[in-house]
């Protein structure tokens, strides 16, 4: 037995790329590329990257809102990806997500009340009319809304009160799990703090766990235990937040953290800029997807694809400056295999 609630293992999502009068499929874009990583029951896993990086693609495919292509996803020990339909809609009750955009993931042509009233019938957890009303005021009351809102027609409320309406639908069904991808990234920075701590208090309250996608790294830092860093695909780095934030291994990593802004305007910091731009996930580069734009790049990176391996306790990182990223089927230069390639890198840093 494990007390992983959810366990990712080598999952990818290739979209076809077709063309011409056939539809002939020419290439696949490799949206998400190898992904594992697990998540306790009552954790918030932090998932960050730039745009384009896989995040979203990766929530919703451990849901199944879109269907992956390879890969294993266990919820509480059970295969996901394999479900029938009937089960995965049983399944549904206990995973769910709050969208990003508050102002299209509403139905503009249902009131709020109507909306949660409909999803209490259809899965039959509420059986009378007054049960049904005093459950969906409780769930607005629960995100900070009254029970006069019910009434209330999606365009008549703020983006950050949609948003709340878009939790209360997630926790409707009485989850276990909450997919939040990247559920404060259209609001105003003084209205994104309310709903951070709207997201902890409800999870204090009732032992859920979520996956935060974000691309702002202070937002996850706030909300996070542990942090998996994504790029192009894959994930590099993953540990808790306190050692990601401290002690970053991989060079993506330490690139990211060196654009947080600092409060402090005496603090300096020294700026990593990373040249060229992200490659495209059609076209992915030889080797370590990064090196084109990495400042600590070798000679081997362009031809050795690191594997995403744990360096030091509960801290992996996917970096051929590490000997435990190396393939088993590639020998391991010296100079790695030693460490003195590593010194050297943190000495030129």
């Amino acid at each position: 037995m494990t007390d992983n609630l959810l366990e990712v293992k080598g999952l990818k999502k290739y979209f076809p790329i077709k063309r011409g009068i056939f539809s002939k499929t020419v290439g696949y874009v490799k949206a998400v590329d190898d992904v594992s990583f697990t998540i306790k029951q009552g954790e918030t896993l932090g998932l960050v990257g730039e745009s384009g990086c896989g995040k979203t693609t990766t929530g919703r495919a451990i849901l199944r809102l879109i269907e992956p292509t390879a890969g294993s996803v266990k919820f509480e020990g059970e295969e996901v990806t394999t479900m029938s339909p009937h089960r995965l809609r049983e399944m549904r009750r206990q995973m769910q997500i709050i969208f990003q955009d508050p102002y299209s993931s509403l139905n503009p042509r249902i009131t709020v009340g109507g909306m949660l009233t409909e999803i209490l019938k259809v899965h039959g957890l509420r059986k009378t009319d007054a049960e049904i009303k005093d459950r969906v005021n409780e769930l607005l009351e629960l995100v900070g809304l009254s029970p006069l809102h019910a009434r209330r027609y999606p365009h008549e409320f703020s983006g950050g009160q949609r948003q709340r309406i878009g939790i209360a639908r997630a926790l409707s069904v009485e989850p276990k799990f909450i997919v939040c991808d990247e559920p404060v990234s259209a609001l105003d920075v003084s209205i994104q703090s309310q709903v951070l701590n709207l997201l902890m208090d409800l999870q204090e309250k009732f032992g859920l766990t979520y996956l935060f996608i974000a691309h702002d790294l202070s937002v996850v830092k706030h909300i996070s235990d542990r942090v998996a860093v994504m790029y192009l695909g894959e994930v590099v780095e993953i540990t808790d937040y306190k050692t990601l934030y401290d002690s970053p291994l991989a060079p993506y990593t330490e690139a990211l953290l060196s654009a947080v802004p600092i409060a402090n305007p005496r603090a300096k910091r020294e700026r990593i800029v990373l040249t060229g731009d992200v490659p495209s996930p059609a076209n992915v580069p030889s080797g370590c997807y990064f090196h084109p734009r990495c400042p600590k790049v070798m000679p081997e990176c362009s031809s050795v694809h690191p594997l995403l391996a744990e360096d030091e306790p509960d801290h992996s990182v996917r970096c051929i400056i590490y000997p435990n990223s190396w393939p088993a089927s590639v020998t391991i230069p010296e100079r790695i295999r030693s460490g003195k390639q590593r010194e050297t890198v943190e000495a030129a840093a």
